[in-house]
């Protein structure tokens, strides 16, 4: 079923008979309208749309701020990540005694990314490490879309840390997928292709005259830039003789970079398809051969029509809906993939005029994406403004996140191991797409963790990841309104609208405590802040307030971005 909206209507479930809402009519329609430039109003809507789809989640101090800098400077500020890179993650984990080349060398709290080690329990610690720190820079992001467009390429560039092993080139292709998360598309897949945790996972290194491999050739046409439309005409020998371009790239596991062996390498032409306008790439020899004959390669398929539509479909169904019809290929992706084409594969032209048109503000562009495990989890995080340790207590907070990245795991987006080279099955998966992520298992998941966040917290070295509904409540227009507190709650939650008449079962039932007037509840609230040490008083505030967030996040509606 399509989660495109809810609205009054009938009860919805999905395949596996699990309830999604009780008040739910699918629309299946896409979002309306082209690429021209939105020129609607620019409310906490608009901005919370921008925000949950660009960022994980919609703090309220990013929507303030996003509102008071307009339309389009939001944009432009989102899609020009002005912040430094995070520093990169550090030992944290007690040095491991029974290996045969123990990591000692490296003191707790400084960064192994430097430190190559050949030892599988110091990689499998430093890639657990790995994880946990990622956890924590998407959710202390910067005010940016590099975190979200991070993970898109992660997913794009699907690799596996079970399989590349070497936590140091698992760090490094990272790295690679982050300093170029909003740069140029060709440039990255020059780089992803020669890339040491590349050359592992889809067996490059292995790449020889005498023995082609044909993963990576296979991978970089059809899930890295032509994809597997109709339209993408590219043959079995086009796999080979992609193979046979690449042959000759290695690892240097002490240094931890790649290079180019000649003699390793098939130094004779090679004949592709009429697909690529039946290009010959001619066999070179010596030191340059495989740079100059990559550049060939490159050159040659991005000459083809289909790498910009494809990564435009990609893009799209990123940011904006899974549902690509005709009239979205028309009036979406053929203009964007016009547009990436004229400015060489820069990404940020096609961002800019995809999240700055009328069709990604469109009414039904929003709440139409299910949130993956990671967008749920971080964007609770961020919304909610959690509070973790200081910085400088690198190992607690590093024993927070590895709780956030277990549950993102067991909801079936382990970050760092997607299932394998196609990336999260949600993400090109028809006709299912995000219905994924929701099954019998999953969901109820979901529902464990948010619960477990809201009643009692997790507690890590007496750290407690908690949320705060009074803290929470404080930051809203009125708290001391319950109709505006709970107006005010579901808008900053949820991205489509709940009944009035559910609004005020909500009021009377948990604020209210039964009662029927307003003042119970405003009354409480107004000694809560006059009167924090009344006890008995401020665990009221405290206990309805964590039953209200706690029930609107168990609702079907939150489920969705």
């Amino acid at each position: 079923m399509d989660k495109k909206a809810f609205f009054p209507g009938k009860t919805v479930t999905n395949a596996d008979n699990v309830v999604l809402s009780e008040s739910a009519t699918p629309k299946s329609t896409p979002p309306n309208g082209g690429l021209t430039q939105y020129a609607g109003v620019w409310t906490v809507n608009e901005v919370t749309h921008l925000l949950k789809r660009t960022l994980f989640g919609a703090s309220q101090a990013d929507i303030s701020y996003f509102i008071t800098l307009g339309f389009p400077a939001s944009v432009d500020e989102i899609i020009n990540p002005s912040a430094p890179l995070p520093d990169p993650p550090v030992k944290e984990y007690a040095t491991p005694t029974n290996t045969s080349t123990p990591d000692s060398n490296i003191a707790n709290g400084t960064t192994w990314v430097i430190d190559p080690s050949t030892d599988g329990t110091v990689n499998s610690l430093r890639i657990a490490s790995f994880k946990k720190w990622w956890m924590g820079v998407m959710i202390n992001q910067d005010r940016s879309i590099r975190e979200k467009m991070t993970l898109f390429w992660h997913d794009h560039f699907s690799t596996e840390t079970n399989t590349i092993s070497d936590a140091q080139f698992v760090y490094n292709h990272h790295r690679l997928l982050r300093t170029n998360a909003v740069g140029n598309f060709k440039s990255l897949t020059r780089e992803v292709t020669i890339d040491p945790g590349m050359l592992v996972y889809l067996n490059g290194q292995y790449n020889t005259v005498s023995a082609p491999d044909e993963n990576y050739g296979r991978e970089l046409q059809e899930l890295f830039c032509c994809g597997k439309s109709p339209d993408s005409q590219y043959t079995e020998d086009d796999v080979k003789a992609v193979a046979r371009v690449l042959t000759g790239w290695k690892n240097n596991y002490t240094t931890l970079s790649s290079s180019f062996d000649p003699n390793r390498h098939d130094k004779t032409n090679k004949q592709f398809s009429a697909f690529y306008s039946n290009t010959v790439i001619t066999g070179k020899t010596g030191a340059t051969a495989g740079d100059q004959e990559l550049d060939d390669l490159m050159n040659m398929i991005f000459a083809t029509q289909e790498v910009a539509k494809y990564i435009c479909r990609c893009i799209y169904r990123w940011f904006v809906y899974y549902d690509i019809d005709s009239t979205v290929e028309a009036n979406i992706i053929s203009p964007l993939a016009d547009i990436f084409r004229s400015n060489n594969y820069e990404i940020k032209p096609v961002l800019s005029t995809l999240l700055k048109s009328e069709h990604f503000f469109d009414a039904l562009a929003r709440g139409c994406q299910i949130k993956s495990p990671v967008d749920l989890v971080v964007g609770l995080c961020r919304e909610f403004n959690m509070v973790f340790a200081p910085a400088t207590d690198y190992i607690t907070n590093y024993g927070l996140y590895n709780f956030l990245v277990s549950w993102v795991a067991n909801m079936q987006q382990n970050i760092g191991d997607p299932p394998d080279v196609s990336g999260w099955k949600a993400y090109y998966q028809a006709p299912q797409f995000y219905e994924i992520w929701i099954n019998s298992d999953t969901l109820p998941k979901r529902n464990q963790l948010t619960d477990t966040l809201v009643v009692s917290g997790y507690t890590f070295n007496g750290t407690k990841m908690l949320v705060n509904g009074p803290e929470f409540a404080k930051i809203l227009s009125n708290p001391s309104d319950p109709n505006q507190l709970i107006t005010d709650l579901v808008n900053s939650m949820f991205m489509i609208e709940i009944s009035d008449t559910s609004k005020a079962k909500l009021k009377q039932d948990i604020l209210l405590g039964g009662q029927t007037t307003d003042y119970y509840w405003t009354d409480a609230w107004d000694t809560f802040i006059t009167n924090p040490g009344n006890t008995a008083n401020t665990t009221t505030i405290q206990n309805r307030l964590r039953d209200l967030i706690k029930y609107l996040m168990d609702l079907a509606e939150y489920q969705l971005a």
